[in-house]
């Protein structure tokens, strides 16, 4: 169940930057998207559960649960609603590399000679992703790149921290998820909006309320199985199953015309993919 859980949230994951885009096209810039998705979220669990508000302002790593997901919902979001969905979601899933030391820091994994190859051809991947066409280094030329990059750490950070609070009621944890989505793009589309930078919410007519309601609904449903499938898994194993979402979001984008895949970023990603599958094969080994 766990790993079916995980697979769901890839699932809408891969394929949401579509209505992302949808939304901005008509007015709605993705944060505020994000903002309205997770409002009916959070209403939902503070109405059902209000003692989990009491647990979550006892324990403070919550917090943290918190910021890492309001972090990465808007990091994702607003990347693969604005840049190359195939190349976003290709340094999005750097999120392994990010997981194994964050896993060693935080819960005191140990960290195998496998573990460091997988570091390595992770690093490779995301060099031959980045890199210029004219010569350079390999650094985030855009800043759809950069939120990639940050969704990816954010999101392992995401996951460890889960699985730190196993103990934490899955209501507390759910709580912290989705108050993280509204605060931190909440927070950022204000100032943002304050200063010109966009444009406040708004949409052309009520009845584009109807998918922004059922787009909630599935978000509210994959972020509880992301909480219960990473909480009872470890953290390497989380980000192996999530990858799931990679051929979904390449194949949709190439579909949809909402990216492109050319030898370069194909071969980067295919190390950024052979990397994550080696913590499979670590994980099985060590059964």
């Amino acid at each position: 169940m766990a790993v079916l859980a995980l697979m769901f949230n890839a699932l809408i994951w891969g394929l949401s930057w579509w209505p992302f885009r949808q939304f901005q096209a008509v007015g709605l810039h993705p944060l505020w998207t994000t903002v309205l998705l997770y409002v009916l979220s959070l209403l939902v669990i503070s109405g059902a559960k209000r003692q989990a508000w009491r647990e979550f302002l006892r324990t403070p790593a919550l917090w943290l649960v918190m910021a890492a997901a309001g972090l990465t919902n808007t990091a994702f979001n607003w990347g693969v609603a604005t840049g190359d969905v195939v190349r976003v979601v290709l340094l999005f899933y750097l999120m392994p590399l990010w997981a194994v030391l964050l896993a060693r820091l935080v819960l005191g994994e140990r960290l195998t000679r496998l573990a460091v190859l997988r570091m390595a051809l992770a690093l490779g991947g995301a060099a031959v992703v980045l890199a210029p066409a004219g010569g350079g280094l390999p650094w985030p030329a855009s800043l759809a790149d950069w939120l990639g990059v940050i969704g990816g750490f954010t999101f392992a950070l995401n996951n460890v921290m889960l699985r730190r609070q196993a103990g934490s009621s899955g209501e507390a944890r759910a709580l912290a998820m989705f108050g993280g989505g509204v605060g931190v793009a909440g927070v950022a589309a204000t100032l943002m909006a304050g200063g010109g930078l966009i444009a406040w919410p708004s949409l052309p007519s009520a009845l584009w309320l109807l998918p922004l309601a059922g787009m909630a609904l599935l978000f509210f449903l994959s972020n509880l199985s992301l909480q219960y499938g990473a909480s009872r898994l470890p953290a390497n194993v989380t980000a192996i199953i999530m990858l799931t979402e990679v051929p979904v979001a390449a194949l949709s984008a190439l579909w949809l015309g909402g990216g492109g895949l050319d030898l370069q970023t194909g071969l980067g990603g295919a190390c950024i993919l052979a990397a994550a599958l080696l913590a499979a094969l670590e994980r099985q080994g060590a059964k």
